[in-house]
């Protein structure tokens, strides 16, 4: 299969290809001593990778009030296979994975897309050419969210905005601004809720999109009702390594603190279900190292909710 460069020969000599992806991958587990794994603790290794990842939200295709609306694959007979063309796209961000697809078990939830890193008002781009269906907004879920179908007969799913650039109907091109990233719905920080969908089955997006090195694996995607949740190379170690390029890129505009305040200007937190302490770090304007510091844990203590900390 094509892997698409789509850059000169300066910038391929970057690129990560997915061959290289397993090796890393392999690396990374095997090299735990390093990472601070435990094989018998996956759910931990997890958080530690994607310590600013969300509480998934609900299924806007089958669940809520409006899923009839969201949904309208209802009842029609979806093929065991089809071949889609992928090959004209645009990233949607160009954000690092903060959350993967997947079962969350702490949460008992499965997550039908990835978050993406986004500052709050930051340009989301189409994937591909297609129309607008849906804009809408749901306050316990995605928030200000769009869903796009498109000629390849995918459809891509865009939440937690903080505005709308484009209307229902509206025929858009792949990289064309269609909104602004937000915070909007349930989420705890700003980021994007990515999904893709054929006929409403939520396709794993990394089984199309190669986020860390920004392109799509190749020209063309298998649908299959037996693979569709698998990603397809995905490599956590290059995905923490374009994570920490992209920050030095674009800095995270500080967040307004949404902590208590105490006596003498100090602030502090009350830990919430599901809270990790990188989430709360960037949340708040602050570092994991200072928290730590500050109430005498480590960076691999266990939360507890109600727990409360100092944050100044």
């Amino acid at each position: 299969m094509l892997v698409m460069l789509g850059c000169a020969t300066a910038a391929a000599q970057n690129y990560q290809l997915p061959g290289q992806h397993r090796l890393q991958h392999g690396d990374l587990l095997a090299n735990q001593e390093n990472t601070g794994a435990q094989v018998d603790n996956t759910t931990r290794y997890l958080e530690t990778l994607f310590n600013e990842e969300e509480e998934p939200e609900f299924d806007i295709y089958t669940e809520g009030w409006e899923s009839q609306h969201v949904n309208c694959y209802t009842g029609i007979d979806v093929p065991e296979t089809a071949e889609i063309d992928v090959s004209k796209f645009a990233m949607p961000v160009p954000g690092y994975i903060t959350s993967p697809y997947g079962y969350r078990r702490r949460f008992r939830r499965m997550h039908k897309g990835v978050d993406l890193k986004v500052n709050i008002g930051d340009t989301v781009y189409a994937a591909f050419d297609g129309r607008v269906r849906i804009t809408n907004y749901e306050r316990r879920g995605y928030g200000k969210y769009v869903v796009l179908r498109h000629t390849n007969d995918l459809e891509t799913v865009y939440g937690h905005l903080s505005a709308f650039l484009v209307e229902p109907d509206q025929y858009v091109k792949a990289g064309q601004p269609i909104a602004l990233g937000g915070n909007t719905g349930r989420s705890t920080g700003p980021h994007l809720h990515f999904e893709t969908r054929y006929m409403g089955y939520a396709i794993n997006p990394c089984a199309i999109f190669d986020f860390a090195n920004q392109t799509t694996h190749t020209d063309s995607y298998t649908f299959d009702k037996h693979t569709y949740q698998n990603a397809r190379n995905f490599s956590p170690k290059a995905n923490a390594e374009y994570a920490q390029a992209y920050r030095a890129k674009y800095p995270s505009k500080p967040a307004p603190a949404s902590a208590k305040s105490g006596k003498g200007g100090s602030k502090s937190y009350v830990v919430r279900k599901g809270d990790t302490l990188g989430r709360i770090a960037a949340r708040n304007g602050t570092k994991v190292a200072t928290i730590c510091k500050l109430n005498g844990i480590s960076s691999k203590s266990t939360l507890r909710p109600g727990q409360k900390l100092r944050l100044r």
